[in-house]
């Protein structure tokens, strides 16, 4: 019998958010649509020269534990903070939503890892992260219980940007499959594609990896081709089941010679796309982890990413059990 359904590898980030102008983006140097690692000091520049803003947990793997909690599932997370201020809000809040979170807190420095993100007129996000305690995530920090208890284990690209979270990951990821369970990631940015894409096409070919999460512009990136369809092709044969997002245009979820077309849910108003690929992850791996047919699985993450982008924030506020309930997909 499984413990959890879906357990989540990720930095343990809060999300600072402010919306600005595209001036205010161009005259601070920052890539508009991506995340930029920074340091310290940047980060307290940034912080220094934003407007009013709101504070909420995130990170891109604890959102989608959240999401998979939201909808009724039992998600578990590892992740660092460090023992202040704002370690101990990202510990409740995610706590708060229904995850297993037993990540041992650092003790000292460096100082829980924060993101100031900017929010443009057109919803697009700009993040700029400091990763702080998040690097000290390591194999210690590895609960072999949650990691071979867990149906899919879930972890972000971003986390092979700190050093030793990649040991924890592949340690993760045998347990996990010496115990039968299948370990799923998202490639999580361009750059960061850029940045491991070596690593990345090995994790899948070597089956470390069976499904993998991307959007139209990560995968192309992973391909370094201009073509998605090219892209799609090659996805095929790397892994057991690949979703990619297309933004307005749906998702399509490959499996072997399989292919599937999900439509994107009718919005009021984008208001901002931070944690839309999260949330997508989350609505896929419940569906899947329950399982459902491919196409409910893109459903459920095409409504959970849909309602995301209509609110400020990464995490939805509703209850995404009762709001799959109101159109039948649970």
């Amino acid at each position: 019998m499984s413990q959890y359904d879906v357990l989540c590898i990720g930095n343990a980030i809060v999300d600072i958010i402010a919306q600005c102008d595209e001036a205010f983006l161009t005259e601070n140097g920052i890539i508009k649509g991506a995340m930029n690692l920074i340091d310290m000091e940047r980060a307290g520049l940034l912080y220094g020269r934003m407007g009013p803003a709101i504070e909420a947990s995130g990170g891109s793997a604890g959102n989608t534990a959240a999401g998979v909690a939201s909808f009724g599932g039992r998600a578990a997370f590892f992740g660092k903070v460090s023992r202040d201020p704002l370690g101990d809000i990202y510990y409740h809040d995610i706590r708060a939503q229904g995850v297993a979170f037993d990540t041992k807190p650092l003790d000292g420095e460096p100082p829980t890892a924060r993101s100031m993100i900017f929010v443009t007129p057109d919803g697009e996000r700009s993040m700029n992260t400091y990763l702080g305690a998040c690097v000290e995530l390591g194999p210690e920090d590895v609960e072999a219980d949650k990691a071979t208890g867990a149906k899919v284990t879930y972890f972000e690209g971003y986390l092979w940007d700190p050093p030793r979270a990649k040991e924890a990951i592949r340690l993760t990821a045998s347990h996990a499959h010496a115990a039968g369970r299948e370990v799923s990631m998202t490639l999580s940015d361009p750059f960061c594609v850029d940045r491991y894409r070596g690593e990345f096409l090995d994790l899948m070919r070597s089956g470390t990896v069976d499904i993998v999460f991307a959007n139209s512009h990560e995968i192309k990136s992973l391909y370094q081709t201009a073509s998605f369809e090219a892209a799609l092709a090659a996805i095929r044969k790397d892994c057991k089941i690949a979703a990619v997002t297309r933004s307005e245009e749906g998702s399509i979820i490959v499996r072997g010679d399989e292919t599937v077309l999900i439509d994107a849910i009718g919005i009021d108003q984008l208001v901002d796309t931070t944690g839309a690929g999260d949330l997508y992850a989350a609505g896929f791996l419940h569906g899947y982890t329950n399982g459902r047919s491919l196409k409910e699985c893109g459903d459920l993450g095409s409504l959970a990413a849909g309602l995301v982008i209509q609110q400020v924030g990464p995490r939805p506020r509703q209850n995404l059990r009762e709001e799959a309930q109101k159109v039948g997909l649970v």
